[in-house]
């Protein structure tokens, strides 16, 4: 399992080991009933506090990704992709709201932010 820590973002180091670890569950790439590496042996290979692995791994279970017990360790769930799709149109949401937000300020109306997303969401 590859995870990489940016430090580069402004994404919490915490939440970029949640975003790709969910990733590679709803990919196939870790599948249900697979182990998870132990925070401590995450924390190591990162070279991160083991409470920020931690922290990590609770939201994973707390998401429905994962599943732990004690002293055998955390093990990916049997996912249902809606859960995913859902948590990611969440993100998307909160995101929108922001730049929403900023555009009125900016006094960018809704059809000139329109063309910019639909420009932004075709590679344009």
């Amino acid at each position: 399992m590859n995870i990489f820590i940016s430090n580069t973002t402004d994404e919490p180091i915490y939440e970029q080991i949640v975003r790709q670890i969910k990733a590679l569950i709803m990919s196939g790439e870790l599948k249900e009933g697979d182990a998870l590496p132990s925070m401590r042996v995450l924390a190591q290979q990162l070279r991160i506090s083991v409470i920020t692995t931690k922290r990590a791994y609770e939201e994973l279970e707390r998401d429905g990704f994962t599943e732990s017990f004690t002293g055998k360790g955390s093990f990916v769930c049997r996912q249902n992709p809606q859960i995913y799709r859902e948590d990611i149109l969440r993100n998307i949401e909160s995101e929108l709201t922001s730049v929403c937000a900023k555009a009125k300020t900016a006094g960018i109306g809704l059809d000139e932010l329109s063309d910019i997303l639909s420009m932004l969401y075709n590679g344009e």
